[in-house]
């Protein structure tokens, strides 16, 4: 767009407040002694949401956009009927994440892991040489694969092998996007760890996963698109987390929203679910503990393999830094959730006769731990609760068409050898 204007902001450290100029690609406060997320200031405060022909570039006034780019798409909100009848809510509010055109609903890559791979490569600027690095179970790197094809941006993604399926697109990629794996066995640790070692080279940038404010922005839309369509904030935010960065956001949009003005002044209480017998971060909330705790390796591999919802396997999250999911849970009076695969089984279908659309199965544990709440008398049925689905549509989205998988360029070892690593992913570009 030849007359936009990049996004005014700061930045700000949650643990010191300490406010500070982005040098363009700042993922912590440099003279923070603690770990601590920071956050973006923006210079407007009243949100002006434009046009719905900008997708989710309505919300640029509250994302940290340098340069607008093609394709967008955006959640998209509406009051419940169907579920919320069959639950008996009165203000149950699904904001939804995919491919739905019926409803207004257009990700092609059904996650809204898109909202996050448009504002980071949004945030980046268009003359950069450097390949963006992104680590994933398999939704973002779906997402960030087609965002970076679609504008020509350079693109390593590194993912379990086990969840190369993940990876499936409508149409060819552009060969800017690359794919290297983690061999059968591995879960998202590994793909992390196996990022960690490409970025070593200094070909390549990180994306920063939740410290970049870009992601949490971007996934901050949902909260955007429910407030902005009911009028008010919700009182409950239901959501299935892996690495808890989406709820992070939802919190940091509350609390825009409530200097905003218009809104109300009440923070929604977050609560986040998890997929049984993975439960790391909801082990350490119900002991009332800051700090992860011990999972053994081993179990955390064969928990991973149990769990329907992959998506929801982040065995190092943002849970304990100043400003993460612990923070934002504790300000919110909110809680973690657990739901089982066949809970969410039957949450899902559920979802698709009374809605009328296929979902994933990590919004099916989001909706899981809603009904069971509901069952336990733990929630006011006349609540105004916004559901983030947050993903959906790939059955409705796949049909009639033929599908087109991202095959990896190297498959590597648990244990790489780093100048291995080094030497192959440089060739790739």
């Amino acid at each position: 767009m030849a007359d936009f204007t990049p996004t005014e902001y700061k930045l700000s450290c949650v643990a010191t407040g300490r406010e500070f100029e982005d040098e363009g690609w700042s993922l912590d406060d440099p003279q923070c002694k603690t770990p601590s997320l920071i956050r973006a200031v923006y210079a407007k405060k009243q949100l002006e949401v434009k046009d719905d022909g900008c997708g989710m570039y309505k919300f640029r006034d509250w994302l940290p956009m340098k340069r607008m780019l093609k394709c967008t798409s955006s959640p998209i909100t509406y009051k419940s009927e169907g579920l919320a009848k069959a639950l008996g809510l009165e203000n149950l509010y699904i904001t939804f994440n995919g491919y739905w055109p019926e409803k207004g609903a257009n990700m092609p890559t059904c996650s809204f892991k898109e909202t996050e791979a448009y504002s980071v490569c949004a945030r980046t600027s268009a003359d950069c040489d450097k390949v963006l690095v992104v680590a994933s179970a398999g939704n973002t790197a779906r997402a960030f694969a087609k965002v970076c094809s679609d504008n020509n941006i350079k693109l390593l993604l590194s993912v379990p092998e086990d969840n190369v399926d993940t990876l499936w697109f409508d149409a060819p990629l552009n060969d800017c996007v690359k794919l290297i794996v983690s061999e059968k066995g591995g879960d998202y640790f590994d793909a992390i760890h196996l990022s960690n070692l490409a970025l070593k080279s200094p070909k390549f940038y990180a994306e920063g996963g939740a410290k970049n404010i870009a992601r949490r922005d971007g996934m901050a839309t949902t909260v955007l698109s429910a407030v902005t369509t009911i009028g008010r904030i919700p009182d409950y935010y239901f959501q299935a987390v892996g690495s808890g960065t989406g709820a992070i956001a939802a919190w940091e949009a509350n609390m825009r929203l409530i200097e905003d003005g218009r809104y109300g002044n009440n923070l929604m209480k977050l609560m986040v679910s998890q997929n049984a017998p993975f439960l790391p971060m909801y082990d350490a909330w119900r002991v009332d503990s800051r700090e992860m705790l011990p999972y053994d390796e081993y179990k955390a591999r064969r928990d991973v393999e149990i769990i329907n919802a992959k998506v929801l396997s982040n065995r190092k999250p943002p849970y304990g830094i100043a400003g993460g999911l612990y923070d934002a849970l504790k300000a919110t009076g909110g809680t973690v959730l657990m739901a089982t695969n066949l809970q969410a089984q039957k949450a899902r279908k559920l979802f698709l006769e009374t809605e009328g659309i296929d979902i994933y199965s990590a919004p099916s544990i989001a909706l899981a731990t809603l009904i069971k709440e509901l069952a336990a008398g733990n929630i006011d049925r006349k609540a105004v609760i916004m559901l983030n689905v947050t993903g959906g549509g790939e059955e409705h989205f796949r049909k009639g068409k033929s599908i087109w998988n991202l095959k990896p360029s190297y498959v590597f070892p648990l244990n790489p050898d780093v100048d291995d690593v080094i030497a192959k992913v440089e060739t790739l570009f």
